[in-house]
């Protein structure tokens, strides 16, 4: 428990980044509420993509014969609430069976073996839950808009260097999970992008008439952007991914990405921030 409040309290101080056994990892805090005393209950969790609004997380254990406590709310109370980066919001649990929780546990030990390894020691079958966000949109985080745009492209930077891992660390095919991963970033970002050039450029243009060159500028990166993005998609729909051809897929999202943010920061966060009362 000591430890739990330790990764909880660095996880909030930091926006959701921790050292030690978690750095790098993909890591989120999950509250339900107490199936017997109604109280909220927080707890540090690993999780899996699983597409836009909806992760993965796995009632492991850590290869304990029972349940944890944190299944048993949820599956007493499905509204949760969930902490991932610096945003939190809302979500309903649901519980996987059959088929669709036999496929997505393989995703995960094949991307890690160590949960087949806690399931061989519990001696169970450990429950997997999708966490699928209430509401549409982004979730809530910094109350200042530019603040919150830093902080939506620190989280496209985190999952970028995630993936840049896995795909070093993986084999000469491309894992099932790790297809997902990209798949999920590759959405996220195609949706990032179109929702700032429908509705946040253009009020940027309207109180700021002097930054539409500036903009137009970002429009076409995005578009260039996008071209990746189809190269890599395209990468993907292989019927058996190239793990080589996704590490170069990648590394030039990456190299054109990070720039491409930084200076869209640059741009429209002072702006942005000077809107905000």
């Amino acid at each position: 428990m000591d430890f739990n409040k330790q990764v909880i309290g660095e996880f909030r101080a930091n926006g959701g980044r921790v050292g030690g056994p978690f750095e790098g990892g993909r890591l989120l805090l999950l509250t339900t509420t107490g199936a017997r005393s109604g109280a909220p209950r927080t707890t540090p969790l690993g999780y899996l993509p699983d597409g836009l609004g909806r992760v993965l997380v796995i009632a492991s254990a850590g290869g304990a014969p029972k349940h944890p406590a944190w299944f048993r709310n949820l599956v007493a109370n499905p509204r949760v609430t969930v902490e991932s980066d610096a945003f939190r919001y809302e979500a309903d649990a649901v519980v996987l069976d059959g088929d669709e929780r036999d496929r997505a546990f393989a995703r995960a030990v094949e991307s890690d073996p160590g949960w087949a390894e806690y399931e061989a020691r519990s001696g169970r079958t450990l429950p997997v839950v999708a966490l699928v966000q209430v509401g549409e949109g982004p979730p809530p985080g910094p109350e200042r808009p530019g603040d919150m745009l830093v902080a939506v492209h620190d989280a496209f930077r985190a999952e970028l260097r995630r993936i840049r891992a896995e795909a070093a660390a993986s084999g000469p095919v491309l894992g099932a999970q790790l297809r997902v991963n990209c798949l999920v970033l590759c959405q996220g970002l195609g949706n990032h992008h179109a929702g700032e050039d429908l509705m946040l450029f253009p009020g940027v243009e309207r109180g700021r008439p002097e930054l539409a060159a500036a903009l137009a500028r970002m429009r076409e990166e995005h578009e260039a952007i996008k071209a990746i993005l189809d190269d890599l998609q395209a990468v993907l729909a292989a019927e058996a991914p190239d793990r080589a051809a996704l590490a170069a897929e990648v590394d030039r999202l990456t190299a054109d990405l990070e720039g491409h943010l930084d200076r869209e920061e640059a741009l429209l966060v002072p702006a942005l921030n000077a809107t905000a009362p």
